[in-house]
C-alpha cells in the first residue's frame, strides 16, 4: 500500500532535549522504512516552536509539526489525530522514548487483530539511565500506570494509557475528539476510552511494544499533580456520574487512618513486596505513607468548587530529572 500504515502522534511543550531523545528512537525502528510517519503536535502555549522545530530536524523518517488550537493536551492529540494519514495512530508522549522495536510490535498485533475495534496498549517502564526511587516504584503499583494488574491480554479500557496506544484511525473518528475544554490535561485518555468502550473498544496489552519513560518522578512533584488530577477527576465524574472516583477513594480512605510513620519507606528500598511476611508488610506502610503524603493536596483541590488546580501543561516540563 501507498502511504505509511502507522502514524506516531506526540503532542509536546517545553522539554526540547528530550523530545530530540525520543525522535531520535524513531530514527532507529527495525519497521520497514516508510512504514510510518510521525506528527509532533506542539501544545498552543508552546514558549519556543522554534526549539521544537529544531528537536524535529531532519529525520530518517517522514515528519510533521501541527499545533493544538488551545493549551492542553486533549487538543494537541486531537491536531495530531486529523494530521494523521496512516490507518493506525499510536499515541505516545514526548518524554517516552521507543525501543527498536516499538512501531513493528505495534504494527504486527494490529495485523493479526484488525477488527476495527481493538486497540494495543505497549508497555511503558523508567528508563535505564534513571535511578528509580521508592517512590517511583510505589507509582508502579497503579497509581501512575498499572501494568502489574493486567493478567493475559485484555487490559480493560481503564489502561488506556496514551503514553503508548494504538488505534485504527476509522475507530478513532467515530468515537471522536478528546474532551478539549473541559479536560485539557488529566482524564482526557480515560474520557475518550470510556466513551470508546461504549462502541466496543478492546484494549490488547503487547508486553513487547515498549517506550522507556525519561522522566524521574518526585513526591514534590506529585504534590502539585495530586492536585490537577483532583479537579480532572471532579469533571470526569461529572462528566460520568455512573463511574466511581477512584482518587477520591484512595486519598480519603488515606486521610482516615492513623498517621503512617516512615519506617516502610526506608525499608521499602531494601525490601521488595514479594519477600515473605516482610515485603507486604513494609510496602503496606509505604503505600500508607505516600497517600497520607499526597492526600491533603488532593482532597483541598477536590473540595474547592472555584478551584482550577496546578496548571501544569507548562510545569510539566520543569519535572525534576528530566533527562
Amino acid at each position: 500500500m501507498s502511504g505509511p500504515r502507522l502514524s506516531v502522534v506526540v503532542p509536546t511543550i517545553g522539554m526540547h532535549d528530550v523530545l530530540r531523545r525520543v525522535l531520535d528512537g524513531y530514527d532507529r525502528q527495525d519497521a520497514a522504512r516508510g512504514s510510518f510517519e510521525l506528527i509532533v503536535a506542539s501544545d498552543a502555549a508552546e514558549p519556543d516552536p522554534a526549539a521544537v522545530d529544531a528537536a524535529v530536524g531532519e529525520r530518517s523518517y517522514p515528519v510533521r509539526r501541527v499545533s493544538g488550537a488551545r493549551p492542553g493536551v486533549s487538543a494537541n492529540r486531537n491536531a495530531g489525530r486529523r494530521a494523521a494519514g496512516g490507518p493506525l495512530i499510536l499515541f505516545a508522549d514526548n518524554d517516552t522514548a521507543p525501543t527498536p522495536s516499538l512501531v513493528s510490535e505495534h504494527l504486527r498485533w494490529h495485523g493479526d487483530h484488525p477488527e476495527d475495534e481493538v486497540a494495543v496498549l505497549g508497555q511503558v517502564r523508567w528508563a535505564p539511565q534513571l535511578r528509580v526511587t521508592t517512590f517511583m516504584r510505589w507509582l508502579d503499583r497503579g497509581v501512575q500506570f498499572d501494568f502489574q494488574g493486567i493478567e493475559g491480554t485484555d487490559a480493560g479500557w481503564g489502561r488506556f494509557y496514551t503514553a503508548n496506544v494504538s488505534v485504527k484511525r476509522s475507530f478513532a473518528e467515530r468515537v471522536g475528539d478528546f474532551e478539549e475544554e473541559r479536560l485539557p490535561y488529566g482524564y482526557e485518555d480515560l474520557d475518550w476510552s470510556y466513551r470508546a468502550s461504549k462502541l466496543g473498544l478492546r484494549v490488547l496489552y503487547n508486553r513487547s511494544a515498549v517506550v522507556d519513560h525519561h522522566r524521574e518522578m518526585t513526591l514534590e512533584f506529585w504534590k502539585l499533580r495530586a492536585a490537577r488530577i483532583a479537579v480532572s477527576e471532579r469533571e470526569f465524574t461529572r462528566l460520568h456520574p455512573e463511574l466511581e472516583p477512584w482518587f477520591l477513594r484512595l486519598f480519603t480512605t488515606a486521610s482516615e487512618e492513623p498517621p503512617a510513620s516512615d519506617r516502610g519507606v526506608r525499608l521499602g528500598r531494601w525490601v521488595p513486596p514479594w519477600v515473605p511476611v516482610v515485603g507486604p508488610r513494609v510496602w503496606h506502610s509505604l503505600d500508607l505513607f505516600y497517600r497520607q503524603a499526597l492526600a491533603p493536596y488532593f482532597l483541598e483541590a477536590w473540595s474547592s468548587p472555584a478551584s482550577e488546580g496546578p496548571d501544569l501543561s507548562e510545569r510539566e516540563a520543569e519535572a525534576p530529572g528530566a533527562l
